[in-house]
């Protein structure tokens, strides 16, 4: 297996837990994904979508709930209070993490090298070793301390991806703007979709 096929997902407990779904569902099953919650990150889950963040449940959530008949990216989840998880060294290899979605306090920490949690630290390690970090940002209005966190993020190497979804697709239902976020994950991430097509004459 290629250690490019490895990737990081690290879902928090802000609100928009359907975009961490959806960026699931949309790996290729020749994946691994390496997820990691964060601790409210499960209630929220559980509350948004009904899932109860246990990676061996997904598929009947997903069929039961999605009609959902690929197969899944191979999944190994890890608590957020593991350090010792292969993604907490720089010597492990990956894709990209995606943070999605992204709270405040997890930006924050990122930002200012505050790596209390497994997120946090693989975070820091992909900064550090000049990988790719998306931070799907969730958190509405920002005031001037989120957006300085944000830059900061920026200014060492991350990708800051607020979950803003666009119109000129023409979206139908609410799925359609969440996919066009998650669509925008898998374009920073090279990998080809179609969840809804890009932009042209």
């Amino acid at each position: 297996m290629s250690i490019h096929n490895n990737i990081i997902i690290g879902i928090t407990g802000a609100s928009g837990a359907i975009y961490a779904l959806r960026t699931i569902m949309n790996i290729p099953p020749d994946f691994t994904i390496y997820l990691v919650f964060s601790d409210i990150a499960k209630k929220v889950m559980k509350m948004e979508t009904g899932w109860d963040g246990n990676h061996k449940s997904l598929t009947g959530f997903l069929t039961e709930h999605f009609n959902y008949k690929k197969q899944l990216a191979r999944i190994k989840q890890y608590k957020d209070e593991d350090h010792f998880a292969p993604i907490a060294s720089g010597s492990f290899k990956v894709r990209g993490m995606v943070i999605v979605p992204a709270s405040a306090k997890t930006i924050s920490e990122i930002a200012n090298g505050y790596a209390t949690n497994l997120i946090g630290r693989a975070a820091d390690v992909m900064l550090k070793e000049r990988q790719k970090l998306i931070v799907v940002a969730r958190e509405t209005p920002l005031n001037r301390v989120h957006l300085e966190n944000m830059l900061k993020i920026t200014d060492a190497g991350g990708i800051i991806l607020p979950a803003m979804p666009a119109f000129y697709h023409k979206p139908q239902t609410i799925l359609d703007l969440v996919d066009f976020v998650v669509g925008r994950v898998l374009n920073l991430l090279e990998i080809p979709h179609n969840l809804f097509k890009p932009w042209g004459p």
